[in-house]
């Protein structure tokens, strides 16, 4: 008795049958990068360049066609290109990214493509942008574990529930894309920011930490974290999908009730 055969009755389309064979369907985009360069000029301007690649690759891909192949006096910075240095958010479209973790597919590559340095910050060349007062404002809010005494002689025990409290901004990679889509920033550059904040709470919030009462001191401050008027720009902005907004309005509500 010959054994029956079952037909594959699933369609298959075009990009499928592509992706199968192995084969690379290439387009033609057009990258329209934002330049400038106070060296030559006071204005910055908008420069287009046509390339062609696979959809499936980054943005950061790119870019680096650009730079590479059509004019290596294109700045901007990278280093991982793989979503955990953070030194490569701007805007695309108009919206807080990474470039390395941005598929050209995903940003609609039949209009141009809009790429620019990130909103608030004072902007050196092309893409780069000055960071000092970001960093500045990191360093400020203490951003490391204070505890009392002499240093233990075992391990700082904490339960799952500990963890949990504070993990959620652990992820945090200081790439400022939430502090750079936040409109108060953009009006108030002495605001500390919502990555700052994010930042002390992974502290604040920490079992092992006895420094919370300093941070939120430092908070307090009519700069600090009473500045943000919950847009949840910032939330929408990061790239490792923290809770931006809901960790800042916790950090308020233990200034408040002095409970962390």
């Amino acid at each position: 008795m010959s054994t029956p055969t079952i037909e594959d009755t699933t369609p298959h389309s075009a990009a499928l049958d592509a992706a199968e064979s192995g084969k690379v369907e290439l387009i033609s985009i057009t990258l329209r990068i934002r330049r400038f360069n106070p060296e030559e000029h006071p204005d910055a301007v908008w420069v287009d360049y046509t390339l062609t690649v696979d959809p499936k690759e980054r943005v950061l891909d790119a870019i680096n066609t650009v730079k590479w192949e059509q004019d290596g006096t294109l700045t901007y910075r990278r280093s991982c290109a793989h979503g955990v240095c953070g030194s490569d958010a701007m805007r695309i479209n108009g919206k807080n990214r990474l470039a390395c973790k941005t598929l050209i597919k995903d940003v609609n590559p039949e209009k141009p493509i809009t790429i620019e340095p990130i909103k608030g910050m004072t902007v050196l060349k092309d893409l780069i942008v000055d960071m000092d007062p970001f960093f500045q404002a990191y360093r400020d809010v203490m951003p490391f574990l204070i505890t009392k005494g002499n240093a233990p002689t075992k391990e700082r025990i904490q339960s799952e529930a500990d963890v949990q409290r504070f993990e959620d901004t652990t992820k945090c990679i200081l790439c400022a894309a939430c502090t750079s889509s936040c409109p108060v920033f953009w009006n108030d550059g002495q605001y500390f920011g919502p990555a700052a904040i994010v930042n002390a709470h992974r502290f604040i919030f920490d079992s092992r930490d006895e420094g919370a009462e300093q941070r939120l001191e430092i908070l307090n401050d009519r700069e600090g974290v009473w500045r943000c008027r919950t847009t949840f720009n910032c939330t929408d902005a990061c790239p490792r999908g923290i809770e931006v907004t809901k960790a800042i309005q916790e950090v308020k509500q233990a200034l408040i009730k002095r409970r962390f």
